[in-house]
This record gives structure tokens, C-alpha cells and sequence, in this order.
């Protein structure tokens, strides 16, 4: 998979932008604040309808714009497909492929795959469990859009289980049909969640290996890293039979079934949901000490940049191609062996977007990038 073009209107700083990319790598260079994040956000947007650096899509609008236009053209198996997102203030946001409109955004994913590390990668290792479970969830739509509904239906389901509740406690309600009505929100939520946490589950299962992999390769040293799944409703789960350490998702679902039971008084009082994924943890661990709070600032580089690299790594075996590779100001923040390691690991990649204020910190191992300027939200190729 490598992108061709990418064009840009009204989107953060830029007002108009248009961009032809080779494969191998391709080095974006310019003062910070001139536009080499908001380019590579505007990518990993393509592929993800989200930015890895705001919650909301206000921010991309250029200020005084009712809206922006991402169009990016990606090539597999010599096939062109152009992708064109709008992002428009205060409305729906409206999605085509090769120019016919589509009923639901979310049926553009899978059309680019990307695979972005930055600085805000930190927070896997340093932050709450939610960053750690949006990681695991959006790897899970990069190898599989259609999980992107059920973290969708999930969310839904958690939001009115958790108004029931909370109209319970204000209202201190006994009565049997609101506890009928419940009921059958715990049902709904134990079914969508199970399967939300069984594709988690899974999804470390195969990650873990190539994270470990990744870790050595960047940090050299002996220290071993690992992720596991920690659910909220682990007490009530029976052991999985057979070889498969993934429980199955029934198994699952009776678990956070009888976990909602166990907790069902303190939900009420709380009026929240205190069982399912959105509680979940995935905890790493670097030798035999938690990373967060015990690893170091290079240890947690290392282990970051591992996540994302096994990311990769799985995506490229399970799709049979590449994702884009995207390194969004990262070489500055390594010392020069974490960076000539990692150098070495990217150059075989289809595809390979870096960001870097001075080529200086660029590795002299990617010295034959492609090279682009950026300055003043304008983007210019440097001629060979």
C-alpha cells in the first residue's frame, strides 16, 4: 500500500496543499509550527477519522472555514483509489471513494492504513488505561474495520445503561420494571462488550511477540516487556479450555454477567457502569515492574516505539502489504543508537513518512529520502 497524493483544503493551517509522495521514505523538513504534523495528522486521519493529537474535529477546520477536505490517493496492487473526507463544522461529516458518496463515514476505513508514531505516544506508557485501550481498539480497526461498528454499538449501549442508572439513584427507584429495563441492558452491553473483549484478547495474543521483538531490537538490552489484559470482570472468569488462552466470547459474557450481579448495588448508588471494556487494563510491564512509574524516559521511547512497530509488523502479515509507516518528529527525542536501531528497522517498509525540524536528526542511514521542504503551511519537493 503506498500513497501517491495527498491534498489538502482548509485543514488546520493550510489553505490549499497538494502533495505527490514516492515509496520508500519520505522526509518532511521545516522549523516547528510550519505544518509537518498537521500533514502526517492529515494522513493518519485518512485512515483512522481521527487525529492522534485532539478528541474533537473542530481544531482541523482552519480557523474562519466552515470546513476541510482531505483527499488522499493510495495505490494497492496497482489499483488506484482516491479518498476524499469532509469535515464540516457543527454538521455530519460526509466521506467518497473515487468521488461517489457514501451512506456511513466509516466504510472509508481499511482504504488507507497507517500505522503513526509521535510524541504523544508517551502516554501508552505513562498515562491512565484509557490511552492503552484506545491503542488495542484502534489496532483493532486497522486489522479489521468492521470492529469499528462494534466499538460503536458498545459505546452506545454503555451511555444509556449508565443514564438508567444514573435516573435510578436520583430518583431512588425500587420499581420492578426499571429493574426489567436494566436487565435487559445488562444483557445488550454483556453481549457487544464480550465481543469487544474477545477481539482485545486475541489481538494481544499475537501482538505480544513482536512487541517483545520490537523492544530488543530498539532498546538492546536483555529487559523483557509484555502486555496483558487485565478485564474488570477477571474474578468471575473460569480458566479456557484447551491451548488457546483466549477465553471464548460466551465465557466472556457470563463473566461480565455475573460480575454486573456482584456489582449491581454499588452501580446503583454510583449510577455508573463499573463492568466491561471500558474498564479494562492493558498493563505493561518491563522485566517484572510495571513500565508506568518505573521505566525510564529511554525505556519508555523504547517501549512506545515497540508498540507501534509490532503494530505494524502484524498488520503487514495479516493484510499481505504494508500500512504507511508515519514518524512524526521521533529521531529528535532518541539518542543516536535508539535512532540508527530504529533507522534500520523502517527501511524495508513499502512506505515511510518522517517529520524532522533539521535533517540533522535525521539518521545518515535514510540519507537517500525524498525530501520536502515545509515552511508557512507550504510544502515544496526538493529537487534530486
Amino acid at each position: 500500500m503506498r500513497l501517491t497524493r495527498v491534498e489538502l483544503t482548509d485543514f488546520r493551517g493550510y489553505r490549499e496543499a497538494q502533495v505527490s509522495l514516492p515509496s520508500g521514505v519520505s522526509t518532511l523538513l521545516g522549523p516547528n509550527g510550519h505544518g509537518k504534523t498537521n500533514l502526517v495528522e492529515a494522513v493518519g486521519y485518512a485512515a483512522t477519522l481521527a487525529s492522534h493529537r485532539v478528541a474533537g474535529d473542530a481544531p482541523l477546520i482552519r480557523h474562519g472555514c466552515e470546513r476541510a477536505v482531505i483527499r488522499a490517493e493510495v495505490v494497492r496492487d496497482a489499483r488506484a483509489t482516491l479518498l476524499e473526507l469532509e469535515i464540516v463544522s457543527g454538521r455530519a461529516n460526509r466521506a467518497r471513494l473515487n468521488t461517489s458518496p457514501l451512506s456511513r463515514q466509516r466504510d472509508v476505513l481499511g482504504t488507507v492504513r497507517t500505522v503513526l508514531f509521535a510524541p504523544e505516544d508517551l502516554a501508552l506508557v505513562k498515562s491512565d488505561p484509557a490511552e492503552r485501550r484506545r491503542f488495542t481498539d484502534d489496532l483493532l480497526v486497522a486489522r479489521q474495520p468492521r470492529w469499528q461498528g462494534v466499538r460503536q454499538d458498545y459505546d452506545k449501549a454503555l451511555k444509556q445503561r449508565n443514564a438508567l442508572l444514573k435516573s435510578q439513584r436520583q430518583l431512588r427507584s425500587g420499581r420492578s420494571e426499571d429493574a426489567a429495563t436494566l436487565a435487559v441492558f445488562d444483557t445488550h452491553l454483556a453481549q457487544v462488550g464480550a465481543a469487544l473483549t474477545y477481539a482485545r484478547l486475541r489481538l494481544l495474543r499475537d501482538l505480544e511477540p513482536l512487541v517483545q521483538q520490537a523492544y530488543a531490537a530498539i532498546s538492546d538490552a536483555e529487559t523483557t516487556v509484555a502486555a496483558t489484559y487485565r478485564p474488570s470482570w477477571a474474578q468471575a472468569m473460569k480458566a479456557p479450555s484447551g491451548q488457546d488462552p483466549v477465553p471464548s466470547a460466551g465465557d466472556i459474557e457470563q463473566a461480565m454477567m455475573q460480575s454486573m450481579q456482584e456489582w449491581a448495588t454499588l452501580e446503583r448508588e454510583r449510577g455508573v457502569s463499573l463492568v466491561g471494556p471500558h474498564r479494562d487494563e492493558v498493563a505493561l510491564t518491563l522485566g517484572a515492574m510495571p513500565a508506568r512509574g518505573y521505566a525510564s524516559h529511554g525505556e519508555s521511547w523504547s517501549i512506545a516505539l515497540a508498540l507501534r512497530l509490532a503494530s505494524f509488523h502484524l498488520l503487514r502479515r495479516d493484510l499481505g502489504t504494508d500500512p504507511v509507516l508515519i514518524l512524526d518528529d521521533v529521531f529528535a527525542e532518541l539518542d543516536t543508537g535508539r535512532r540508527e536501531r530504529l533507522a534500520s528497522m523502517v527501511t524495508d517498509a513499502e512506505q515511510v513518512l518522517v517529520t524532522a525540524a533539521v535533517a540533522g536528526d535525521v539518521p545518515a542511514l535514510l540519507g537517500e529520502a525524498a525530501v520536502f521542504d515545509v515552511r508557512d503551511q507550504s510544502v515544496t519537493a526538493r529537487s534530486a
